[in-house]
């Protein structure tokens, strides 16, 4: 058996883009009242975009709804500020030669907020909960076959195949552990029962509005959250996020980079995170089952080549943000700079490869025009038809977005995503289950690639099989990114935020304090 060590316990949107980023990834803080920061524990208040869903382990949504429910449940795993795996309820993993059998040792000791122990029973009931219940999480437990729990502190993971994305899911959604006695009930949606490191406040907390979470005195890791009291707010209107800041009332935020200006006065520390999200125009019908030409590679590189992609993010992003080629975030380990070189802004070949490939006169398409895209259609509805790539904009209602992504109605569309971990990036985008390939396209050469990437346990060699990963993808057209957004963070005397891109997490453990 190969061990992975564990680290020491360490303590831890997009740019508005004309309001479209922000809706979608910032977060900014608000209270009904100043926020006065005491030396000894202040209060830290955020707010979300939209309503969490629900508490039910296996219905919890990544994004800004993290900052909630991941302060009332623990993950098996956590990241830290880097991006680096570290023990969280499982204070050490093992796996074993064939990376077809995972076996973690939990901390003793912990309870769940009712009193309850947190032990391998829990653990193994939640997981399978969560692989056998239809859910957003559901696909990133696709690989277990079996879950075991040997001992009250051991918990064995038997898989159908290595995945080398696992690790990190059991530090996201996948990895929370809910309690057996109540995550199956109908309350459990309203009513967490936990063990994280804080209890919702049921008394001042308003379902839809705002969200008191209490720090646990008992709690384990007490030290990584600083703060007694977390509130989260949900505000759908980012400019009213940012005139709380100007008033006095919060204490944290991401603000547009035009209102900078408005935060460089004294109790104010601001802080640019380079890359947060990636804008990237699936090309997603790769066989042409529905659209011809994006099955000839010649199409999917003239499409590559019609955005000048410097002056989009001077122009959309206003400079927040980084133009790119390649859907990894650029603090992870597959990213590599030298493929930014790969498709330049060239029109006329553009025209050129698609009268190459039999289209002289371009093609039509219909993509669908979601929530966070209609901000930036024009720009690429204007990139593309100079090329000869005539688009017309579908409404789809937000509530249907998902679903009319996965339909495959549609052979190209547009998405705003919050960058993540490495593992999870190529699961997504790579995998024939990955819910950005949503056609299932498969090609030998990456197909063993991903089969060697899942197998391989040794971190800086898997490091470079993900670059060829990432190589792959580029060289072939399967995407065309186009930019990369990122955030300014403003935060008032007291508080700070300690997140440099490598993790973006919604989580609490990415604010601290400047005492």
């Amino acid at each position: 058996m190969r061990k992975r060590h564990p680290h020491r316990i360490s303590r831890r949107h997009a740019l508005t883009a004309l309001g479209v980023g922000a809706l979608m990834f910032a977060s900014a803080a608000c209270d009904s009242s100043p926020t006065a920061a005491s030396s000894s524990s202040p209060t830290l208040a955020l707010s979300i975009f939209g309503t969490p869903n629900s508490f039910d382990p296996t219905q919890l949504l990544e994004g800004q709804q993290m900052y909630v429910w991941d302060s009332v449940y623990d993950t098996l795993l956590i990241q830290d500020e880097k991006g680096r795996l570290q023990p969280g309820a499982a204070l050490s993993w093992q796996y074993s030669t064939d990376a077809r059998t995972l076996t973690l040792k939990l901390r003793t000791g912990m309870t769940f907020s009712d009193g309850s122990p947190v032990d391998a029973a829990a653990v193994r009931a939640t997981l399978d909960r969560i692989r056998t219940t239809p859910g957003p999480t559901q696909g990133a437990l696709a690989s277990l076959a079996a879950v075991e729990a040997p001992d009250a502190s051991t918990v064995v993971v038997r898989l159908k195949q290595p995945d080398g994305s696992l690790l990190t899911a059991l530090s996201q959604a996948a990895g929370v552990i809910g309690n057996p006695k109540t995550m199956a009930t109908k309350s459990a949606a309203l009513e967490p029962v936990g063990s994280g490191p804080y209890t919702l406040d049921k008394g001042q907390t308003v379902n839809g509005s705002v969200y008191v979470l209490k720090r646990r005195d008992d709690y384990w890791n007490k030290a990584a959250y600083p703060f007694a009291t977390v509130k989260v707010r949900v505000i759908s209107d980012p400019t009213a996020a940012a005139n709380a800041l100007k008033a006095g009332q919060t204490n944290a935020g991401t603000v547009d980079v035009s209102q900078l200006p408005s935060f460089t006065g004294p109790g104010y520390t601001t802080k640019h995170v380079d890359a947060t999200a990636g804008a990237t125009l699936v090309l997603a019908d790769r066989k042409g089952q529905v659209l011809k030409p994006l099955a000839d590679l010649r199409v999917r590189k003239a499409i590559n080549m019609a955005f000048d992609r410097a002056k989009m993010v001077k122009q959309l992003l206003r400079d927040s943000g980084r133009p790119s080629t390649q859907i990894f975030n650029p603090k992870g380990t597959a990213y590599d700079n030298s493929l930014n070189q790969t498709y330049g802004y060239d029109p006329q070949g553009a025209k050129r490869l698609l009268a190459e490939a039999g289209y002289p006169n371009g093609f039509s398409v219909t993509m669908p025009s979601l929530v966070f895209t209609k901000t930036f259609e024009p720009t690429f509805t204007q990139a593309l038809g100079d090329i000869g790539v005539k688009v017309t904009w579908q409404p789809v209602p937000p509530q249907q977005a998902v679903s009319a992504i996965a339909s495959k109605k549609y052979p190209m569309f547009l998405v705003v995503d919050g960058l993540t971990a490495t593992p999870t990036e190529a699961r997504n985008f790579y995998s024939p289950t990955g819910y950005r390939n949503v056609f299932g396209s498969t090609d030998p050469r990456l197909t063993a690639l991903l089969d060697q990437v899942n197998r391989e346990l040794d971190p800086d060699k898997a490091a470079a099989i993900y670059r060829e990963i990432n190589k792959f993808g580029v060289d072939n057209a399967w995407y065309s990114p186009v930019f990369q957004i990122g955030s300014d963070w403003v935060t008032k005397k007291g508080i700070t935020y300690v997140g440099d891109g490598s993790n973006t997490l919604a989580v609490v453990r990415q604010f601290g304090t400047d005492q």
